[in-house]
């Protein structure tokens, strides 16, 4: 999983559409079309993988967008990660089989942590566990409801428990093309083995740069790109 590092782009759905929202909150979302046609021109200009959110799964606990997710994997051909609304081992069961590469649990892990190593043993390196952080905190739930999980500390469970990759999404910074913040991920990187994914922030290819140089395994990036701040191409080649 990653043998190098990749610019992974983000189509988070939210009632058919792709929408980006700001720090997390729901209704500051900005709309950019339909998301076949975004993973479409994604894997056109060269993405190895795909990052899908169903916000409403997130926020609501039962996907909402599973045509868009089923269009999407028939239309591609390239790894797609999927989060948002799972929460049983079925429900991964069926999408994995359904053609899903990567699985990605948040408050079903935090609440149901052996469901992480239920799944990854019938389906190795299937699992991503994401680990979303506000305010130094670990938060569920669509990013509504604290845990008083420690990012790091929750990582190396997760590991012991068969996660295949950590997700590390800084709340905080998401969605504002404010910048990253280097210290949180690196705390996260430091505490496991398994490949740790970058989330939350990016606006410049310099923001990029220095999550690699933290040790990130890749990172997804969401508004930047949507907004032209750079092209996917460019972060490739960072």
């Amino acid at each position: 999983m990653f043998p190098t590092f990749e610019a992974i782009p983000a189509v988070d759905m939210q009632d058919g559409h792709v929408v980006q929202l700001v720090g997390g909150r729901r209704g500051t979302g900005t709309e950019y079309g339909d998301p076949v046609t975004a993973a479409r021109r994604w894997v056109d200009a060269g993405a190895e993988t795909l990052h899908l959110v169903d916000l409403d799964g997130a926020f609501e606990g039962e996907r909402a967008n599973a045509d868009a997710v089923e269009a999407i994997v028939e239309a591609v051909d390239v790894d797609v990660q999927l989060g948002g609304g799972i929460r049983t081992v079925p429900d991964a069961t069926r999408l994995l089989e359904a053609g899903i590469d990567r699985v990605i649990l948040g408050t079903a892990a935090v609440e149901t942590p052996e469901i992480v190593g239920e799944i990854s043993e019938r389906f190795p390196d299937s699992v991503m566990v994401s680990l979303d952080a506000k305010d130094g905190e670990v938060v569920v739930s669509g990013w509504t409801e604290g845990t008083g999980l420690d990012p790091a500390e929750a990582a190396a469970r997760y590991e012991s428990e068969g996660a295949g990759a950590i997700l590390f999404t800084d709340v905080d910074v998401e969605g504002q093309l404010s910048g990253i913040r280097r210290e949180p991920l690196e705390g996260v990187v430091e505490a496991v083995d398994i490949p740790v994914v970058a989330s939350g922030g990016v606006a410049t290819l310099e923001d990029v740069r220095t999550l690699e140089e933290a040790g990130a395994a890749a990172v997804v990036i969401g508004t930047a790109l949507y907004e032209g701040r750079f092209t996917l191409e460019e972060a490739m080649a960072v």
